[in-house]
């Protein structure tokens, strides 16, 4: 067994901490992003606003110059309701939303592009770190909780730059990488375990094959849940419009519509359903060659299938015209709060053959 390299461990550590930061930095610059498009939007609406007025009133001083000269007063003639601006300040009926195919336009948001670069950085040291975790240990790097944490944060990030090379997904920055660095202070804070060879029940190539796919499909599911959230957001301003009420949150104007948000949502959740089935199923030969059985209801069993289940529902409902728009929102949202029980609560309050002091898989 190789001996635990404590340099490693401890820059490993550093670096980690060192991508927190950077993970900071580049929230705040998404943040800073959505604020000034938020900006810039109202000030273009005050002055479409300014505008209409002095059409307006050029039109209403030429419509009783008229009037004058006819020898009306001002009651006297047909009222001129055409020239009132419309109290709505979008087009159609669910509000200015950016494209639904969310390719990239022209328009140079300099800010967003340097929040990119910062994720794309503060990525790279992660990687770095997680590297190192593992050689200071001379194992893959997903052995406990902490571990779980680190690695499964670089993979939702990795997952989110990826998508981003096909789909301009920036307006997501602030909520994939807020959720980022909740996993990385949480992994800090509660869950830190130092350096240290594996539990013997952990000692197998199994870890490698079905801990990666759970980290990946946790990856896809952590960029659905944010897109969720946005959906139900988003639909709620395209009814307050619909109804005839003035936009509040123009910002909801850098994202797509309800519908198109929920479509994506559903290609991936495909994709990170068929990564959770293979996930289970490998567990489950794991878990036979573990301990001679396939399937024993152990807590940490019990809540993947019920993962698997819900996800398994809102595949279906989604696809059978059952549960579209918020419910199927709902449901993904529902899914991931089970996936984020299942790695938090089920492995620090449950006993079971998946409890290793405290460490889960």
């Amino acid at each position: 067994m190789q001996e635990i390299n404590e340099g490693f461990g401890l820059l490993s550590y550093q670096l980690m901490l060192t991508a927190g930061f950077a993970y900071l930095v580049a929230f705040c610059a998404y943040t800073w992003d959505l604020v000034t498009f938020s900006q810039a939007v109202k000030r273009g609406l005050a002055g479409e606003q300014d505008a209409a007025d002095k059409t307006l009133s050029s039109k209403e001083a030429a419509l009783v110059g008229a009037r004058a000269a006819a020898g009306q007063g001002l009651e006297g003639g047909p009222q001129d309701k055409g020239v009132r601006p419309s109290s709505k300040t979008h087009a159609g009926a669910n509000g200015v939303t950016a494209g639904d195919s969310m390719r990239y336009g022209k328009e140079r948001r300099v800010v967003a592009r340097v929040a990119v670069a910062l994720t794309v950085v503060a990525v790279v040291v992660q990687g770095i770190a997680v590297v190192l975790r593992g050689a200071a240990a001379g194992r893959v790097p997903w052995g406990n909780m902490y571990e779980f944490c680190t690695t499964g944060s670089f993979a939702v990030v990795v997952v989110f730059l990826l998508v981003l090379t096909r789909r301009d997904l920036r307006f997501l920055g602030t909520f994939v990488i807020g959720l980022v660095m909740v996993m990385i202070v949480a992994a800090h804070v509660s869950f830190y375990t130092p350096v240290g060879h594996l539990v013997p029940a952990l000692q197998s190539y199994w870890l490698i094959i079905h801990v990666s796919i759970a980290v990946l499909s946790s990856a896809f599911f952590t960029l659905t849940f944010a897109m969720s959230v946005l959906q139900l957001f988003q639909a709620r301003r395209e009814a307050s419009i619909a109804a005839g009420k003035k936009d509040k949150f123009v910002v909801m104007r850098l994202v797509p519509t309800a519908l198109s948000l929920e479509n994506l949502s559903y290609r991936i959740n495909g994709i990170a359903f068929v990564g959770w089935t293979v996930t289970v199923m490998f567990g489950s030969i794991w878990a036979e060659k573990a301990w001679g059985r396939f399937w024993g209801w152990d807590t940490k069993e019990v809540w993947s299938f019920v993962i698997w289940v819900v996800y398994a529902g809102y595949l279906h409902a989604r696809a059978t015209k059952g549960w579209t728009g918020t419910r199927a929102a709902w449901l993904s949202i529902v899914g991931y709060l089970c996936v984020v029980f299942n790695f938090t609560i089920v492995n620090m309050y449950f006993s079971g053959l998946h409890s290793y002091a405290g460490v889960g898989s």
